[in-house]
């Protein structure tokens, strides 16, 4: 097999909570992460010709370079683990915004590493991947598997929750974006407001909208929205409209709604798709 293509889907956090900051930088977490059908589109091609590198290209000059860094990263890690000496040609259609608390880039590195070890027939379990993974960044091992989850430590521990209703999901980004960097920051200065993630788990588990909406929430939401302010009007406005499930995913921009009736959310989407990036997409379970 000497070419691939794979989807690369984005996620949302339906619930962040963020702990203590460890010795080594990175900050304990407590995430309910999903999958959802918005995706980019990734194609991976051998190279034979001489070279000493791996080429990453995408097709979103505004992506910056965390692609190419985290894809890069990702197959040398794979190649380096099992002494490999092929190097390729990945190029990648972007459609996940960047900036957005999507997971956009820590999505392609995963999916290029799956690719990877499907093309070459390596033979690597989920839990090798993720073992690789995990140094790259903290979405990353959560790709691996691409199933809704509960997501612990620096992302590695990854529990599979069951959700029982089948929820749509109405994407709204402002123009600007977050940078991760600068909301950590922000955020570390103040301490963090602690979310109840077993109740979000209950919730899902037994469809009950109206505790999910309660017990939901986005530990770095406040900063985020210091940043990006109007990543709060999004929230209002859709408030506003009646729905009740909405948050911030992740490090932001990126609001979400869920609502198992798709009709709502189409009407709404019609209604701000010129002011805003909006996508109306749904969970894969």
């Amino acid at each position: 097999m000497n070419q691939i293509s794979v989807k690369s889907y984005a996620k949302i956090n339906i619930s962040l909570n963020i702990k203590e900051k460890r010795e080594d930088g990175y900050h304990e977490l407590d995430s309910i992460m999903v999958p959802i059908e918005l995706h980019d589109s990734i194609i991976i091609s051998k190279l034979f010709t001489k070279t000493n590198d791996n080429f990453v290209t995408v097709d979103d000059f505004s992506s910056g370079l965390i692609h190419y860094n985290l894809a890069s990263s990702a197959i040398n890690a794979l190649k380096k683990e099992y002494n490999r000496p092929e190097h390729f040609r990945v190029y990648i259609h972007k459609v996940i915004p960047m900036q957005a608390g999507l997971g956009g880039g820590s999505s392609n590195a995963a999916f290029t590493m799956k690719a990877i070890n499907q093309m070459l027939k390596l033979g690597a379990s989920d839990d090798d991947l993720i073992r690789l993974a995990t140094p790259l960044g903290a979405d990353i091992p959560f790709f691996i598997k691409a199933t809704p989850s509960r997501c612990q430590g620096i992302g590695e521990k990854i529990s599979p929750i069951y959700i029982k209703n089948n929820y749509y999901v109405l994407i709204v980004k402002p123009n600007a974006g977050c940078s991760t960097k600068e909301v950590f920051r922000i955020a570390d200065s103040k301490p963090y407001k602690q979310i109840d993630i077993e109740s979000v788990v209950e919730a899902l588990r037994e469809g009950d909208d109206d505790k999910l909406a309660e017990c939901i929430g986005n530990s770095l939401e406040e900063s985020a929205i210091s940043v990006v302010p109007e990543i709060k009007e999004i929230e209002d406005y859709l408030r506003s409209k009646g729905l009740k499930l909405v948050l911030m995913s992740g490090s932001g921009s990126t609001v979400f709604a869920l609502s198992t009736d798709k009709m709502v959310l189409k009407k709404i989407a019609k209604e701000i798709e010129d002011k805003w990036f909006v996508e109306l997409t749904k969970i894969i379970k």
